[in-house]
């Protein structure tokens, strides 16, 4: 017994150094990596108590992969269980090595209860597998992924959980030393595998045998595991949590700026993997592949080649494939990513639409949306490749700043006849209105903003436009990558809102709200910006705006991305219009931060959509699903993409803007 005691530590102490030596180099390669890629990361470390708050309740607490129930409670059984097995399978590393170690002599009572809790809480990963194998034998939803990895991932853990059972009920029959701790009484579960087995009648060489056997098999699973994870999807055990730790804290996001006039920059955009940063990699190495973005895709939803999560797998695949070429420096070798052989097509890219439910679903806080529109950017700027019919909307917005091409001269227009001040007659106005280029130009925004200057007057609200002075916001330039033309409009926007220096800037485009609040400070331009879905609501509470008792009828409300998503804007619209419609408001099942995107955002407002079924007819089948005779929007292209897919559906349902809305509530 005393030579195989000597043996076992041996071959213990040098299974442990092998494994671990091997997880090390795995890690230390994929972290130099990360740090070898070219590109250039906008990240502040900062407010370092509520990232430390983040991790306790998005990691230890699960809050983020609990908003999907089920998979949820199962994911969270799995972790919880396997975290607590973990204590007590070190110890029984460190006793193979060193037979006299043991936590439970020095500290009993604490190790004791330790022991106990971490035998009900290893059966619930067993709990936590059973569902998971469940779903992918007999549910099988379409976004999760059934390869190897995931069935070896799902094995190995089992065997883990199965086998720190078995040795636990070993230990409560292998006699104690003096003074050692006593295991009996300890495993309120394990224990029964005692009598189930019938391991009580086992004799005592059979009893160490079956101990042994089972420690053994328990730990070469663990060594195995540790040297699987750095090359297999479950990577993310290791990224998870620092990329939630590092995840931007405001829910509002920025488009990556370019400095499109440095002469050092030899390309823009996203071309190779190479030229990722550290925190794109990072988001990489954090993925699972489980599936929850694409399920919430638009364009998956709809049959267009776009998977946000297979984009991520690919970029991770492309380039830890081209490993050596970045490691070794050698950034000519690196192939674009973009290119005949790769899955990223032209196709996939341009499929977006920039929702954001790809982003706001993740539990571990990936971006995918800096390395789509970033891509974008790219083939725009530096391959000149984009779908035909956007370059007579580039060409618009550089001639015209519309994407229209009407002339700038007409902006105001709409307003003919209606008192409606601008800027420059009205300096100290209290709102200066951003009016957008659908609002001004587009016949159906144009009926919108009719009906928002008519309650703007109508509730004594000081404000002004700026007329011809206005360009287009640069949102869809930006958003298709046409990164120069974006910030072209969008300087020219700068200096004339710097001129007024404006105390308030009223949108009723979402598109406008999002890019003149969260990315015009990147150019020089902070001014508090309001939705007109918000300053409708308020004026509506402060008596501005009162009700004049006419219905509008059965109503349902659809939820612009760029407002719900992008900025956390959904209760406002909906407390407005019950309060303008007797309370009386029908939801559809995919609503605010779930809502389902109309098609028209990143671009696609003037792109063709040739790919799967129309993003918008899918919404409008929902929309009918309620029964509303209308569908209330607060976007412009929302209202116009709803119209078409209700008229492509030959259904009765009228769609208006909640300006519209409230007009017709308000006397």
């Amino acid at each position: 017994m005393e030579q195989y005691t000597i043996i076992k530590s041996f071959v213990m102490l040098m299974a442990l150094v092998g494994a671990f030596s091997f997880f090390s180099i795995r890690v230390r390669r994929l972290y130099r990596l990360m740090m070898a890629v070219e590109g250039a990361a906008e990240f502040k470390l900062d407010q370092i108590g509520k990232r430390i708050g983040v991790l306790f309740k998005d990691v230890l607490g699960q809050a983020n992969v609990r908003r999907k129930k089920l998979p949820g409670i199962a994911h969270t059984l799995i972790f919880f269980g396997f975290l607590a097995v973990q204590p007590h399978s070190l110890e029984l590393m460190i006793k193979g090595v060193c037979p006299a170690f043991e936590v439970g002599h020095w500290i009993p009572g604490l190790y004791g209860g330790y022991l106990f809790a971490a035998d009900i809480l290893a059966s619930f990963v067993l709990v936590g597998f059973a569902y998971a194998i469940y779903r992918r034998t007999m549910v099988r939803p379409a976004y999760l992924t059934m390869g190897t990895d995931a069935n070896l991932i799902i094995l190995f853990t089992c065997l883990i959980i199965i086998t720190f059972q078995f040795i636990n009920a070993f230990q409560t029959l292998l006699p104690a030393e003096p003074g050692a701790f006593d295991y009996r009484g300890v495993f309120p579960l394990s224990s029964l595998l005692v009598g189930f087995f019938g391991l009580d009648q086992m004799g005592p060489q059979q009893i160490f045998a079956g101990y042994e056997i089972a420690y053994w098999i328990h730990m070469a699973t663990i060594m195995g595991f540790l040297v699987y994870i750095p090359g297999s999807k479950h990577l993310h055990l290791l990224a998870a949590a620092p990329n939630v730790f590092l995840k931007p804290l405001a829910r509002e996001k920025a488009i990556v700026k370019t400095d499109i006039e440095n002469e050092d920059l030899e390309t823009f955009g996203l071309g190779k993997v190479s030229e990722l940063n550290w925190k794109n990699v990072l988001n990489l190495y954090a993925c699972t592949e489980c599936g929850r973005c694409e399920e919430q895709c638009p364009a998956a939803n709809t049959d267009k080649p776009l998977s946000p999560k297979q984009i991520v797998h690919d970029l991770k695949v492309d380039l830890l494939g081209q490993s050596d070429a970045i490691l070794g420096g050698n950034f000519d070798q690196v192939q674009p990513i973009v290119r005949e052989d790769s899955p990223v097509t032209g196709d996939v890219l341009w499929s977006c639409t920039t929702c954001r439910a790809c982003e706001d679903i993740c539990p571990v806080n990936i971006e995918h949306l800096d390395f789509i529109v970033e891509a974008r950017k790219h083939q725009v700027l530096m391959e000149a490749s984009f779908p035909p019919e956007v370059q007579e909307t580039f060409t618009n917005l550089e001639n015209q700043a519309n994407p229209w091409g009407f002339g700038a001269d007409s902006r105001a227009d709409w307003c003919k006849g209606m008192d409606v001040p601008l800027m420059g007659d009205n300096p100290d106005a209290d709102l200066l209105w951003f009016v957008g280029c659908a609002g001004s130009f587009d016949d159906r925004g144009k009926k919108i903003s009719q009906a928002m200057a008519r309650v703007l007057q109508r509730a004594g609200v000081n404000f002004a436009i700026l007329g011809p002075e206005e360009a287009c916001n640069g949102d869809m330039a930006r958003r298709a990558g046409n990164e120069y033309l974006a910030q072209m409009l969008i300087q020219q926007n700068v200096e004339t809102l710097n001129g007024y220096k404006p105390r308030q800037i009223l949108t009723g485009c979402p598109h406008c709200f999002n890019i003149i609040k969260n990315e015009y400070p990147q150019f020089g331009a902070s001014y508090p910006v309001v939705s007109h879905a918000e300053l409708l609501f308020d004026l509506h509470k402060q008596g501005r705006l009162k009700p004049n008792g006419n219905s509008l009828g059965t109503l349902t409300f659809h939820d612009s991305c760029y407002l719900s998503r992008w900025n956390g804007i959904v209760q406002p619209p909906r407390d407005l219009l019950r309060s303008m419609n007797r309370g009386q408001l029908t939801e559809m099942t995919r609503i605010g931060q779930k809502g389902f995107c109309c098609g028209a955002g990143g671009g696609r407002m003037f792109m063709e959509e040739n790919l799967g079924r129309r993003i918008n007819v899918d919404r409008a089948e929902e929309v009918i699903g309620t029964g509303a005779a209308t569908v209330a929007a607060a976007c412009p292209f929302c209202a116009t993409m709803l119209s078409d897919g209700l008229m492509d559906k030959e259904a009765a349902v009228v769609v208006k803007d909640i300006a519209e809305l409230v007009d017709e509530a308000t006397s």
